[in-house]
């Protein structure tokens, strides 16, 4: 069996945020045949723009953002809720990675989504906008998680601590893997 490599990107900006804290926790729970990689640079990539989009080409911060999805089997977006939506970060990977319309680097790639918030409600909300505009995209999604009550759920502990939301995790991962198997075998 080949490896899958999943690529992360993460919503939130904050190094210590439960965010990134769960996309750590994919890359530490990953199951057998899955690689995570947290990707590193979504703060540098500038707002899309299409007159940046042309000739000689993308800025190097979105192309290397490209690059890093062309290279992935599969993503992993994960995201908080910011003002009941999509953080501007997030979208603005979305963006980018959509481009060229139709072969853009989303097209056809599985992908997953995990949301994740303090509140009772777990970001529902951005996972909905997120799964939307990747659709559109044309990523293929359907595979989501949402976690509520991370507070609660994870007070100051690192989420990879916490043996429910590890295995919701692995158990994501491995279905992203095998939606990815089934692209390569059809």
């Amino acid at each position: 069996m080949s490896q899958t490599r999943v690529l992360a990107l993460v919503g939130s900006l904050r190094s210590a945020s439960v965010n990134r804290r769960l996309a750590e926790t994919a890359a530490a729970v990953a199951p057998q045949g899955v690689e995570v990689a947290v990707y590193e640079g979504l703060a540098e990539v500038p707002f899309y723009n299409e007159d940046l989009d042309g000739e000689p080409g993308a800025p190097t911060a979105a192309e290397a953002l490209r690059v890093a999805a062309n290279e992935a089997d599969a993503l992993l977006l994960v995201t908080p809720e910011y003002n009941g939506t999509i953080p501007a970060v997030l979208k603005n990977a979305i963006d980018w990675l959509s481009r060229p319309y139709g072969a853009g680097a989303l097209a056809g790639k599985p992908v997953a989504v995990i949301s994740a918030s303090p509140s009772g409600n777990g970001a529902k909300w951005a996972l909905e906008e997120t799964v939307k505009a990747l659709g559109i995209a044309g990523g293929r999604t359907g595979l989501q998680l949402s976690i509520a009550g991370t507070l609660d759920k994870f007070g100051d502990a690192h989420p990879k601590e916490n043996a429910e939301v590890a295995g919701q995790i692995s158990a994501l991962l491995s279905e992203l893997a095998a939606a990815r198997r089934e692209l390569v075998d059809a």
